[in-house]
């Protein structure tokens, strides 16, 4: 959306800011909380999980499971950069697939370890 210049009489679109996808565990829902706070304090639009099966102690059924991976996917797409919360420097099935996709669409990728938290 923009607003009109008074000195131009221009419509003005402020440039987008930049869209940071968040991707790691579930299990790691604090530090997923505290990047997306950070991040959005920052200025930038964060994408998320919002679903945290493993530290609700959800179990999603199989299909839902396949349909959160999927729509994951789409917020990769979405984003300028992919963020990898790996405490511990963990990084399981799930997040190696994403991390290999958002690779193979040309997305800047950056690790955290959540210690700067």
């Amino acid at each position: 959306m923009g607003y009109l210049n008074p000195h131009t009489h221009q419509l003005d679109t402020p440039p987008r800011p930049s869209v940071v996808v968040l991707c790691g565990s579930t299990r790691f829902r604090e530090y997923f909380h505290r990047a997306n706070r950070d991040l959005t304090l920052a200025g930038k639009i964060v994408l998320a999980p919002g679903v945290f099966g493993h530290a609700d102690g959800l179990q999603p059924t199989d299909e839902q499971k396949t349909a959160l991976d999927a729509l994951h996917l789409r917020k990769i797409d979405l984003a300028d950069e992919v963020m990898v919360i790996c405490p511990g420097g963990y990084i399981g099935d799930s997040t190696r697939g994403e991390i290999e996709y958002a690779h193979g669409v040309g997305k800047r990728i950056v690790y955290v370890n959540g210690q700067d938290w």
